[in-house]
């Protein structure tokens, strides 16, 4: 059983709903590095160094600031930061219930975690849960954890209580500095053309389909080295620079493949589609080679 990251109590009206908080995803899963030393091959240890002083500074010893212009410093003692009011230390405290479709987009999402109701607990659980379902809403709270006050949206998943912590609304940046297109015409043709492209790659998302494979290949090479083995994987060539040409003529060829990989019938035979735009590589750029590029892959 995992260990529980907080403890408290979901608060909504004048329920209290005692739980434990745990990670909803697995970071050890992931491939790491440490620094070693080459020579002695051990691991780097990063000091707490102060410039200034040219010394040591003993985790203990250290104080926090904050920089309000550039490196000058408030310190802030933890007396000072304890004393401050943080009702939401203990509780989730549930601020209302909205529609589902109504939660902010992608954006807004950072960390997923499961809620386990105490032994005491299991009515109480299990009502917020399956009214959240029947009702289609999910929960906006406030809660604090390690030492920060969450914005945390609460949802019904899997027979749990799912809850991801939000990004405060000044935390999202805008897209005004992106040099986005503006009024950009895109052909009705080109736009017809993108849209079946995308119909015939439509899909049900299958997560375990995915697999990472990066991971898979660094894995590889340390089993080999740890075995004392010479087959160590080879970096692929890098790929040649390229320019995107004709996009009809892309999308027309994108079109083609995939019906010849509908045609084959499975996923792998569809996955090597090229993307809308996709770029050529070679000198030439006309479009009667793009066709005829195009035609042979149809052929094949």
């Amino acid at each position: 059983m995992p260990r529980s990251i907080w403890k408290g109590t979901i608060s909504f009206g004048m329920v209290a709903l005692p739980v434990r908080l745990y990670l909803a995803t697995e970071s050890t899963s992931k491939v790491s590095f440490n620094l070693l030393c080459p020579e002695h091959k051990a691991r780097i240890k990063n000091k707490r160094w102060c410039p200034e002083g040219d010394h040591e500074v003993a985790w203990s010893d250290a104080v926090r600031g904050y920089e309000y212009e550039k490196g000058t410093y408030v310190v802030l003692e933890d007396e000072e930061l304890d004393a401050l009011p943080l009702a939401s230390s203990k509780s989730i405290d549930i601020a209302g219930f909205i529609k589902d479709e109504e939660l902010p987009g992608p954006l807004y999402y950072q960390s997923a975690y499961y809620l386990e109701p105490e032994k005491s607990a299991q009515k109480p659980y299990a009502l917020l849960k399956q009214t959240l379902e029947k009702t289609n809403r999910v929960a906006i709270a406030k809660f604090a954890l390690r030492e920060r006050e969450r914005l945390v949206s609460l949802r019904a998943l899997d027979g749990a209580l799912l809850l991801n912590t939000l990004h405060w609304p000044d935390e999202i940046r805008n897209t005004e500095d992106l040099d986005l297109p503006e009024d950009l015409k895109v052909s009705p043709a080109e736009l017809k053309m993108a849209e079946n492209l995308v119909e015939m790659m439509a899909m049900e998302f299958e997560p375990d389909e995915f697999k990472d494979e990066y991971k898979q290949a660094v894995m590889k090479v340390v089993s080999a080295k740890i075995e004392g083995r010479e087959d160590i994987v080879e970096a692929p060539e890098a790929a040649a620079e390229t320019t995107v040409v004709d996009l009809m003529a892309a999308l027309k060829a994108s079109v083609e493949r995939a019906k010849a990989g509908e045609k084959k019938g499975g996923r792998e035979a569809r996955g090597g589609r090229e993307p809308i735009g996709a770029p050529r590589t070679g000198t030439s750029k006309s479009a009667s080679s793009t066709k005829e590029r195009a035609t042979r892959r149809k052929a094949s």
